[in-house]
């Protein structure tokens, strides 16, 4: 699992202590989201890297994640494929029409429906995730609407299952850059 890295972020957590770090490479037929998470809750502290696969229209194809919570290990399988969505081989109902996934510990999910609005003329994407709320080993649908405003690099942001609404900024690689509650970026490389 290779590619060439084009940007890089690291984000310090808002809503709790902690931190991570994503990679985003170029790969031979797409794209590559490589991240370490690190973090503490309730359920102790949490190192779990993730790799999200993407095509080259930034879609999801598929993702793991793998480490640590407290005294659990993580392993988790997420696999995009004929139109479904499987988690460690089982098939989650109710997300016939996601495109993206959505892994709730991260900030580094956003990128794929953000570089779609980027390549697109109308200033609003509309897009459902497959959502990973995690802890829970389960994809929830996840309706997600992303608009340009007025300021370069300032989105609007709403998900519709949860009615959160915010304004994201984000850069020219298409990492968030500001999740107003949730996340900063600390350091980030975009030779792009």
């Amino acid at each position: 699992m290779t590619g060439k890295t084009v940007a890089t972020i690291t984000w310090r957590a808002l809503y709790c202590e902690g931190q991570d770090t994503c990679r985003l490479a170029r790969a031979d037929h797409g794209w590559l989201l490589v991240g370490h998470a690190r973090f503490h809750d309730d359920d102790g502290f949490a190192a779990l890297d993730y790799v999200v696969r993407c095509s080259e229209d930034w879609q999801t194809l598929d993702a793991d994640i793998a480490g640590t919570h407290g005294e659990m290990d993580v392993r988790l399988h997420i696999d995009h494929r004929n139109g479904e969505w499987l988690l460690n081989e089982t098939p989650q109902p109710g997300l016939k029409d996601a495109t993206d996934i959505d892994l709730s510990f991260t900030p580094a999910t956003n990128l794929m429906p953000l570089r779609r609005l980027a390549k697109q003329q109308d200033d609003t994407l509309t897009t459902r995730a497959a959502w990973l709320r995690y802890p829970a080993a389960t994809l929830a649908p996840l309706d997600q609407t992303y608009k340009r405003t007025q300021t370069y690099g300032v989105i609007d942001y709403r998900a519709e299952q949860t009615d959160y609404t915010t304004t994201l900024e984000v850069n020219d690689a298409g990492f968030v850059t500001d999740y107003p509650g949730l996340w900063h970026a600390e350091d980030q490389h975009v030779p792009l």
